[in-house]
């Protein structure tokens, strides 16, 4: 299968509060707006979309209804430490302090109005005992 595009579509019982979340604290921006879905695109990367959907609306399979549960949103950035200052000076929670984790990563985790998980990481090189467990072109230099 050959994909020409891939983003989350997040379902939610408010879709323009949801939207607003990630223009004003992830640099989006809406490509299109309705009142049951809302297109985003990284005002940075336009190749970075995601997309809010009202979790009640007919295109949404009736047994699947349900707002958005269980979901984390990676995104990788170059200064983690700069949107955490960021993000606690906006009262957003964090839910796990900035830090460097062994198999790789320096980051912190937020949470968007529907208890979306963000994660904001950016790739370290990991210990030895995971770098073990990498392609070699997938370890960060």
């Amino acid at each position: 299968m050959k994909s020409t595009s891939y983003y989350p579509v997040l379902t939610t019982d408010n879709v323009p509060a949801t939207a607003d979340f990630y223009v004003r604290h992830l640099r989006f921006e809406p490509l299109f707006t309705s009142d049951w879905y809302i297109h985003l695109q990284s005002t940075e990367d336009e190749h970075v979309t995601l997309a809010i959907l009202d979790y009640r609306h007919e295109t949404v399979p009736e047994a699947q209804r349900a707002p958005v549960r269980g979901v984390i949103l990676n995104f990788e950035v170059e200064d983690p430490d700069r949107i955490h200052a960021e993000m606690r000076a906006a009262g957003l929670p964090i839910l796990k302090p900035i830090c460097d984790e062994a198999f790789g990563q320096r980051h912190f985790i937020t949470a968007d109005p529907n208890g979306v998980l963000i994660d904001i990481i950016k790739p370290i090189p990991p210990n030895a005992e995971f770098a073990a467990g990498y392609d070699a072109s997938a370890l960060p230099t």
